[in-house]
């Protein structure tokens, strides 16, 4: 039997998640040294790289005073004699191969299939996607109403800069897959959020910025949140009785990233 989604009735089991897509990194790696043009420098960079199967156009991330921002590589040398220590070293690539359906969601697209934008691989877009994230989490909350504004948990001046993100569509991917939801939020960097919706409470709401409190990224989340259910109940709600999951995100971002990559979408609208 299937349950509508961020609902889960007591003693039922949900579905195990299909296994996410594979990444880039593992792919067989070939030791490369690679031109990187980043939007900031007038000359593209070298790079040594031995995790990745590297091609030009490849969006990748590095170390060095670069570090954080996406660059694009130009060329790949496999035939080189190089001193490891003078150069420093690509430490991701952003796995841009969508294969998958996508439907029309306001100001973003919304799958239903697993298998199509998982959330590791939305990541890889933005950073470079750990093994292991290093985190520590604690929860401690009762959580409140996803439909009460009013019983969430931002200040003012949080709740105002959240509602400035939603606006500007920064929140750049979102994913509910039975009753766990994850965010990319954009900010001076991309922050993840996560939480969960349970019978239309949310709980375990955290962020990885270093507010160390609820933060316009969580609230931006949230109410990104509360646009695309509404969407998805007006247009979608059978799909997802089926699914128990979606994954948004953000026109821009997508057609920044997967259709200028190795993509094979349909867009469905309705």
């Amino acid at each position: 039997m299937k349950f509508p989604i961020g609902f889960q009735p007591e003693g039922v089991q949900q579905d195990t998640p299909a296994p996410p897509a594979a990444v880039r990194e593992a792919a067989p790696a070939k030791e490369s040294v690679v031109l990187v043009r980043f939007p900031a420098c007038r000359i593209p960079l070298s790079y040594y790289n031995d995790r990745f199967d590297l091609r030009p156009g490849d969006i990748v991330f590095v170390e060095g005073k670069y570090e954080g921002v996406a660059g694009r590589v130009e060329k790949v040398s496999t035939s080189f004699k190089i001193r490891l220590e003078d150069y420093k070293k690509v430490v991701g690539v952003a796995d841009t191969r969508v294969r998958g359906a996508f439907r029309q969601a306001g100001g973003h697209l919304i799958t239903f299939d697993r298998a199509v934008l998982p959330y590791r691989q939305a990541l890889s877009w933005f950073r470079p996607v750990p093994e292991e994230d290093g985190f520590y989490v604690n929860y401690e909350d009762a959580g409140f109403p996803l439909k009460e504004l009013g019983a969430w948990p931002f200040s003012p001046e949080i709740m105002e800069r959240g509602v400035d993100h939603y606006s500007e569509n920064k929140v750049v991917y979102l994913c509910l897959d039975g009753t766990k939801g994850r965010a990319l939020v954009e900010g001076s960097h991309i922050y993840e959020v996560e939480f969960t919706l349970t019978e239309g409470r949310i709980s375990d709401l955290v962020c990885d910025c270093p507010c160390g409190y609820h933060c316009k990224h969580e609230a931006a989340a949230l109410l990104q949140l509360r646009e695309t259910l509404a969407v998805i109940a007006g247009r979608y709600s059978d799909i997802l009785r089926e699914s128990l999951y979606f994954a948004a995100v953000s026109k821009p971002v997508f057609f920044s990233f997967a259709m200028d990559g190795d993509a094979d979408v349909t867009l469905t609208l309705s």
